[in-house]
């Protein structure tokens, strides 16, 4: 009789199961959200207490954001997703619980556990929920928008030592009116590359959802600002530009004239990190996970692209 090589049973090989985090963060002490050797990240504190409720080893975590943070920026609503097998989820959750403990306890439990690993090496990291998601959820891909806040103070509000680490102080007066208009002139379907850092092969159109201002109880101005995605310092940029003609730097008219050149500029100045939060991201519901995140890697230059013939998406 012939005896065939042996192979492991396809039932040996155990299934991932997705793992949805939701948390903030206090951005001013770490070099941005990506693990960078020798520096002090978000991924790379996340990645290692999760190594350390896992028990698995460090190399073998890899968490995928849902909006990468720049050095000194905020988040209130960050998402990111790993994939574990059911033991290293039982292992999360405790002993006596089991993998198949779920719901708002489950939730609540590995958050506890997560925060409780990161109490002594960042404490600025704060654990909202850990959840399972669905397979087909991605963090990056599935997003259908995210929202970010930017503070500013202009000379005309008092100081407040309380809001320093957040709130960029402008020393000028500002018109919010002025501001109100200019945003909205920004809105839309464009190819917003006079506002980032291009990147080899990356396109900058983006769809920018809303731009809007609000006073705040301590004296200060409050941008929310949305769109399905940003490329690399855009909302700062974005904020810049709009801070330029709230000063009286910029007419209103040049910033959409900007806009449209489709080139870097130096009239304005990109605005400071520690200004700017994550405030949330916005997702499918279940059934849509998977087309959203499909149509999300598909190349936005393949786009129909309107801006050609003049067209604004409103």
């Amino acid at each position: 009789m012939t005896v065939l090589p042996s192979t492991p049973a396809a039932s040996s090989i155990e299934p991932e199961l997705r793992v949805r985090l939701d948390l903030g963060y206090d951005g001013t002490d770490f070099h941005g959200w990506a693990a960078q050797p020798g520096l002090r990240t978000v991924q790379g504190e996340l990645e290692a207490a999760l190594a350390t409720v896992l028990r698995a080893d460090r190399a073998a975590v890899s968490l995928t954001v849902g909006g990468r943070t720049d050095a000194g920026v905020h988040a209130r609503g960050q998402v990111a997703h790993l994939d574990v097998t059911a033991e290293q989820l039982a292992r999360w959750n405790g002993r006596g619980a089991g993998p198949g403990l779920e719901g708002a306890e489950a939730a609540r439990l590995r958050a506890r556990r997560l925060q409780g690993a990161l109490r002594r090496s960042a404490p600025d990291i704060a654990i909202r929920s850990v959840t399972l998601a669905p397979p087909a959820f991605d963090a990056r891909f599935s997003a259908l928008e995210r929202r970010y806040e930017y503070r500013i103070r202009d000379e005309a509000a008092p100081p407040d030592p309380l809001t320093s680490r957040f709130t960029v102080d402008v020393p000028r007066p500002l018109d919010l009116r002025r501001m109100r208009r200019a945003s909205e002139r920004l809105l839309g379907l464009n190819d917003f590359t006079s506002f980032c850092k291009a990147r080899e092969g990356a396109t900058a159109v983006r769809t920018l959802l809303e731009f809007s201002w609000r006073e705040t109880e301590d004296g200060a101005f409050a941008a929310r600002i949305a769109a399905d995605a940003f490329c690399h310092s855009m909302v700062r940029a974005l904020v810049g530009g709009v801070v330029a003609v709230g000063a009286g730097r910029l007419p209103e008219e040049e910033l959409t004239e900007i806009l449209h050149a489709r080139v870097r500029t130096s009239r304005f100045t990109v605005m400071p990190a520690h200004g700017l939060s994550l405030e949330a991201i916005g997702y499918p519901d279940d059934d849509g996970l998977g087309a959203r995140a499909a149509a999300t890697r598909a190349r936005r230059s393949e786009l129909p692209w309107v801006l050609e013939r003049g067209e604004r998406d409103r």
